[in-house]
């Protein structure tokens, strides 16, 4: 049972928590939940803290956690620092970090809107894709709400036939690569990370292929990022080898990192490649 300790949620009050989940989170959830730190603990739990959030913004964190499938175990109230409040944030704060629309031979990739919701819910809720999404919810509801959580629905593409049928999307997110601090600056937003869903009924007619060269092009060309990176289940072998396919090359293979909804501990893949290796490969083309 989850415990919720000493809580002050009063008229939107800004507060302070600490949300405890079972399991080692990633720390690329961080953005996914709203900007919390994460900090992995001994016990094989995360302890999630923010500064400065209001009733409706913990609720909204309470949601996503569900939707990721973590299992909540505590929150509770803690010192504030308020040099670190987080105000409140609308749709309209998150600019979409796709600014422009991108055409290919076959393909439209344009920015997500609201109402993009359903038409992705529909392949979004297969099982055979649903298998290796983080999660799905269960009804339109809960997913419309995850849609178009603002960070969300900044950093989703919408993939289109050029007749308008949505037949998949991307998360693009740019992020700090790692640095030692006096060249940390350098480092800001140097890195993207991509991820992809495709409704099954596309496959097979090298839709996703175009559309990831389309996103690498961006990332490299318009975003001017040193690295792109990508994350898979190993079982998920159509992702995987989509990104060889493209010229990725495969830096880590975690045995046994993550836990499925199956119950069994799934290995994970990791691949990358540096805008000079996007270079090289295209200039061969």
């Amino acid at each position: 049972m989850t415990a919720v300790r000493n809580l002050d949620l009063d008229a939107g009050r800004p507060v302070c928590y600490s949300v405890d989940v079972a399991g080692l989170l990633d720390d690329h959830w961080s953005d996914w939940l709203g900007g919390v730190t994460l900090r992995r603990n001994e016990d094989a739990t995360t302890t999630l803290t923010s500064q400065g959030v209001d009733q409706a913004q913990l609720h909204g964190l309470l949601v996503a956690v569900r939707d990721i499938g973590a299992t909540l175990l505590a929150v509770r109230q803690t010192d504030c620092d308020p040099a670190r409040a987080i105000p409140s944030s609308s749709a309209s704060d998150q600019e979409p970090i796709l600014g422009r629309v991108l055409k290919t031979e076959r393909l439209v990739l344009r920015p997500a809107r609201p109402d993009d919701q359903d038409a992705t819910w529909a392949f979004r809720r297969l099982d055979s894709v649903n298998e290796w999404l983080t999660g799905c919810p269960t009804d339109l509801d809960g997913y419309r709400a995850l849609f178009n959580e603002p960070g969300r629905l900044a950093s989703t593409v919408i993939v289109e036939l050029s007749d308008g049928t949505i037949i998949g999307d991307f998360m693009l997110r740019r992020e700090d690569a790692w640095a030692q601090l006096e060249v940390a600056e350098q480092a800001v937003g140097a890195q993207a990370e991509l991820g992809w869903v495709l409704d099954p009924t596309y496959s097979g007619r090298g839709y996703a292929t175009e559309a990831v060269h389309a996103m690498l092009r961006h990332c490299f060309t318009d975003l001017g990022v040193h690295r792109v990176v990508a994350n898979c289940f190993l079982g998920n072998d159509a992702s995987w080898r989509l990104m060889e396919r493209v010229g990725m090359r495969r830096e880590t293979h975690a045995v046994g990192e993550s836990l499925h909804r199956s119950g069994q501990w799934l290995d994970t893949v990791a691949y990358a490649l540096l805008a000079q290796e996007w270079v090289h490969e295209n200039a061969r083309r």
